[in-house]
């Protein structure tokens, strides 16, 4: 054991991180298994990716809430209700003013999305950040509130068809990358990795930090362009289904050979979006003095008040990136659905903060990082994946969800305590 220990040391690896990783390996094989080799497939994995993309973008934002020791109840009614309202903008607004199909529909949806979502965000800030009440009684009562609000913008009515463009952000058959696009972005994504890693050893030798051995530091980073690389043949491993190539061959006027076409889909926009907020996020709680004053807040919010950091206007502001995330992910699940439907996000609050939870984020406040929350995410849908593969209902999904969080909470004392000791 204390090899290993020594080994993370020299590695520098998160042993939770690892621990993370090791179980969601575990529940992948497991699964497999159970479900006679259907699990670990392209077109799960690919169902899987899109599937998560909604919760971890509000995972995101729900590390930031963590941190600094509050709790956000209302995430998937903040969802339910934007996705209503930009449902409605778009298909009943927005052709009567512009024109059906016109371009600047999905433009305006995805603004208007943002928009409301961190207005709504923004509201809960106000009133915990300034008003001092506590965020806990705030967002259960917005839980409440905005679920019945999304029920009211269309009295309980379904809205749809979503802008066909729009649409294209929730992944779907034609929201991909396709495959050359895909191994574009896995080259780019790996020639960061690398330059990062080289940026960060400079710098710390600059200093004179320490760093990791050369060995170590290439098994990390080949490691890290591993899994990349991994991912990015996974997607373009799975292909287009028969039907929609059919129709796109319409659309484009190709004729399908006699063996048929095949078209390789590649990594969806939504995976995209996920990737591209998690980059932003992390940069910015670890580089910017914005993340330096979250941090501050969750390790001892007194403290970070009498030197001299607004709490208020921060909690504000933290509430208000929560749900603009909100409503990021309100255009993802809504377009992933191509409707808006009045149950949209519903206990979405449970995944979201469970994932934060398994992730890492401590309760307590002052821990917390967006890589450990985006693999809680997949964790947390793997689950619910897999169950769902097996034909298990709702209710018993709702049931695991609810143990794993309890679990991860236990879990995260218990490293607490001993990080005391």
């Amino acid at each position: 054991m204390n090899t290993f220990r020594r080994l993370f040391a020299r590695l520098e690896i998160d042993e939770r991180l690892l621990g993370m990783v090791a179980s969601l390996i575990v529940i992948w094989i497991g699964f497999h298994i159970l479900s006679d080799g259907k699990f670990i497939t392209p077109r799960n994995l690919y169902n899987l990716s899109t599937q998560t993309a909604s919760v971890a973008v509000m995972t995101i934002g729900m590390v930031f809430v963590i941190v600094i020791r509050q709790i956000d109840l209302s995430v998937g009614s903040i969802l339910g209700v934007t996705a209503m309202i930009v449902g409605v903008i778009q298909a009943r607004w927005l052709p009567q003013l512009v024109g059906l199909g016109h371009p600047t529909i999905w433009i305006l949806a995805v603004l208007s999305g943002i928009v409301i979502g961190g207005f709504l965000g923004a509201i809960n800030g106000a009133i915990i950040g300034y008003l001092a009440v506590p965020s806990f009684v705030v967002t259960l009562g917005g839980l409440l509130i905005w679920r019945g609000c999304a029920w009211w913008v269309t009295t309980g009515q379904t809205v749809a068809p979503l802008d066909e463009t729009f649409v294209l952000l929730g992944g779907g058959a034609y929201g991909t990358l396709g495959d050359t696009g895909s191994w574009i972005v896995a080259g780019l994504a790996v020639l960061a990795i690398a330059f990062a890693a080289v940026h960060r050893r400079r710098r710390k030798m600059r200093f004179g930090f320490p760093v990791r051995p050369v060995w170590a530091e290439t098994v990390v980073v080949g490691g890290q362009c591993a899994l990349v690389l991994a991912f990015a043949a996974t997607m373009v491993a799975y292909e287009m289904p028969a039907g929609a190539v059919k129709h796109l061959a319409e659309l484009k006027g190709w004729t399908i050979p006699e063996g048929g076409l095949r078209i390789a889909e590649g990594i969806a926009f939504p995976v995209l979006i996920v990737i591209a907020l998690a980059v932003i996020g992390t940069v910015a709680l670890n580089r910017t003095r914005f993340g330096r004053y979250v941090f501050a807040m969750g390790g001892n919010l007194e403290a970070a008040d009498r030197a001299g950091i607004d709490t208020k206007r921060m909690t504000f502001w933290v509430f208000v990136l929560m749900g603009a995330l909100c409503g990021v992910a309100a255009i993802i699940g809504s377009a992933r659905l191509q409707s808006a439907g009045n149950s949209i996000g519903t206990l979405d609050e449970l995944k979201v903060i469970a994932a934060a939870v398994i992730g890492g984020c401590s309760l307590s406040g002052g821990v917390g990082t967006i890589a450990g929350a985006i693999l809680g995410a997949i964790v947390i849908q793997s689950l619910q994946s897999g169950m769902s593969l097996l034909g298990f209902d709702a209710s018993l999904q709702n049931i695991v969800t609810g143990l794993v969080l309890v679990i991860a909470v236990f879990i995260d004392q218990l490293y607490q305590r001993r990080r005391k000791v």
